[in-house]
């Protein structure tokens, strides 16, 4: 992941990148907003920038909407400045980070703006035909498309062919065709001339230059309007792209990647993707098998997502109990690995214990994970001794104890709404994240947007939100 840093780099600057760059991510640093836009027009890109509360925000989101630069702002700033970080988000600013950095704080941004740091992890023999395959065709210019369920890991098999590529020295760009607006879309693909439209002040160059000899990931390709496909089709048959406004074309090296989690075969016969692209894209296809298809893999993800979040969030490495890996495998998945992922990084905050239980194996709004037959996954009933009463029988082990704190718990929640219950939840996670979003959204296992949605209906129901730097008792 590329990280663009804008402000004069302070000591408190300058460890923040040192965080990121820990977590994988290239680091680059401009003085200014316009040494900022003047790096992003020139090919140079970002995948997120982190710009200091002192800097002209405001006008720094303006440009690049105009100029339709699409890339997320961060703010940061010295963590007493609650006031600061308000005016940084009404600015345009996707989240607030205080300085001096917190690293769990600075991961959260990280992971919910760039899936890439997520490591190819497989020893069920069904995805290893998948890899196996995807490694085979690696080596050629073929164009590949990558087909499967939402959280399957698509983007991560990419990244693996192209690191098994030999394009691999060269830059991989991925470009998200469901999450870039339809009018800004082409801007990003193709990039833009000089007064190619209103607010277009210089060249910009987009995402097949920035890819120029190595590989550009079409991801959610199902999801690109069919008036631009014809364009996107001439610039993967004759490796030429139009800038927008441009007057000639521009050669570019590139291999093209493309995912989608829908059957573009029915949307060739809805006439809302193109047959010759597709035919194009598809020249390999690589299915992933929903994780439901591939049980070995469960538990191998489990203890790599379990490792991965204990290390970010500064604890100590904890095994996974056998109750709590039984009751990971027999769960549906619907959400495949991406669900898995958020439930053991769940897993991690919750457990207490010397090891992760499955009393801290729980859906996003704390119930019970659900099992393949569509009821809540519980442990097994104490038996009670032979000759012992049932009455009064005062559980001794700790998972004893567990389930039935986790009874009474359920219990507190009967007769409250699905709704209030999910409010409660949310606003305490907000409080515990002292009003960061982007944190509060990877611990619930929401997005990002879906989390600010629920906050905007709470807003307007009257009830108290707290700021970035802030908490619900600070607002009150």
């Amino acid at each position: 992941m590329r990280l663009l840093i804008v402000g004069p780099f302070s000591s408190q600057l300058s460890q923040a990148a040192k965080i990121a760059m820990d977590r994988g991510a290239s680091v680059a640093q401009v003085d200014d907003v316009d040494s900022a836009l003047k790096a992003l027009r020139s090919g140079r890109g970002a995948d997120i920038v982190m710009i200091d509360v002192g800097q002209p925000i405001a006008r720094l989101v303006r440009q690049l909407e105009d100029e339709r630069i699409h890339v997320p702002v961060v703010a940061c700033g010295i963590n007493t400045n609650a006031r600061a970080a308000v005016e940084a988000i009404r600015a345009g600013a996707k989240e607030y980070i205080p300085l001096p950095p917190d690293p769990d704080m600075i991961a959260a941004v990280l992971a919910a703006v760039a899936e890439e740091a997520r490591d190819l992890v497989t020893v069920d023999p069904t995805m290893q035909r998948v890899v196996k395959l995807a490694e085979q065709v690696a080596a050629s210019e073929a164009s590949i498309l990558i087909t499967g369920e939402s959280g399957t890991g698509k983007e991560v098999v990419a990244r693996h062919v192209h690191r098994h590529s030999r394009r691999a020295n060269g830059p991989f760009i991925a470009v998200n065709c469901a999450a870039i607006p339809e009018h800004l879309l082409e801007s990003e693909l193709f990039g833009h001339e000089k007064g190619a439209f209103t607010g277009a002040l210089a060249r910009r160059v987009g995402k097949f230059e920035e890819a120029d000899g190595g590989t550009l990931l079409l991801d959610e390709i199902s999801e690109m309007d069919i008036r631009l496909q014809s364009k996107l089709l001439r610039a993967i048959q004759e490796r030429l792209i139009d800038r927008v406004g441009g007057t000639k074309p521009v050669a570019v090296d590139i291999r093209i990647l493309a995912t989608s989690n829908r059957d573009l075969a029915e949307a060739v016969r809805n006439q809302t993707f193109r047959e010759d692209l597709l035919y194009r894209l598809n020249v390999v296809n690589l299915k992933l098998p929903p994780l439901r298809e591939r049980p070995a893999d469960i538990v191998a993800l489990a203890d790599h997502f379990a490792a991965k979040y204990a290390k970010i969030n500064g604890f100590k490495a904890k095994s996974i109990a056998a109750d709590a890996k039984a009751a990971l495998q027999s769960a549906r998945w619907q959400g495949n690995v991406r669900e898995l992922e958020n439930c053991m990084h769940r897993a991690v905050l919750l457990s207490t214990e010397a090891e992760i239980g499955l009393d801290a194996i729980r859906m996003p709004d704390g119930s019970r994970i659900i099992g393949s037959d569509g009821a809540p996954v519980v442990a097994a009933a104490p038996s009670p001794l032979i000759g012992q009463p049932a009455r009064g029988y005062a559980p001794s082990s700790p998972v004893e104890r567990a389930a039935q704190t986790a009874e009474a718990v359920t219990r507190a929640l009967v007769g409250r709404t699905v709704a209030d219950v999910e409010r409660d939840l949310i606003l305490s996670t907000l409080d515990h994240c002292l009003g960061n979003r982007t944190h509060a959204s990877n611990i619930l296992g929401i997005s990002i947007r879906t989390l600010r949605n629920k906050l905007n209906e709470y807003a307007d129901e009257g009830i108290v939100v707290p700021a970035p730097g802030e908490s619900r008792q600070q607002v009150a």
